[in-house]
């Protein structure tokens, strides 16, 4: 299991059309990857499970990763949020 935790720099938080282009990069992995944050964990795979967690500019979430390709999948999600959250 990896995990690393991110704050959200983007002024809109996490949106639908931000939400959307992270469950589907995230959907090409073999792992389970969920996000925690103030609202609770949901899967990044699911979009309205994200979406349901209504995170803001300036929240802090966990991205937690466990299986196969978790390395793959950690550094990718990682650089992802980091260049567009």
């Amino acid at each position: 299991m990896k995990q690393f935790s991110y704050t959200v720099k983007d002024k809109n938080g996490i949106h639908a059309r931000p939400a959307g282009t992270l469950v589907k990069f995230c959907k090409e992995f073999q792992s389970e990857i969920q996000i925690s944050g103030k609202q609770g964990t949901a899967s990044l795979k699911k979009l309205f499970s994200l979406l349901g967690l209504n995170i803001q500019f300036g929240d802090e979430v966990t991205v937690t990763v466990e299986g196969p390709d978790e390395d793959d999948a950690v550094q990718r999600i990682r650089k992802l949020m980091s260049e567009n959250f």
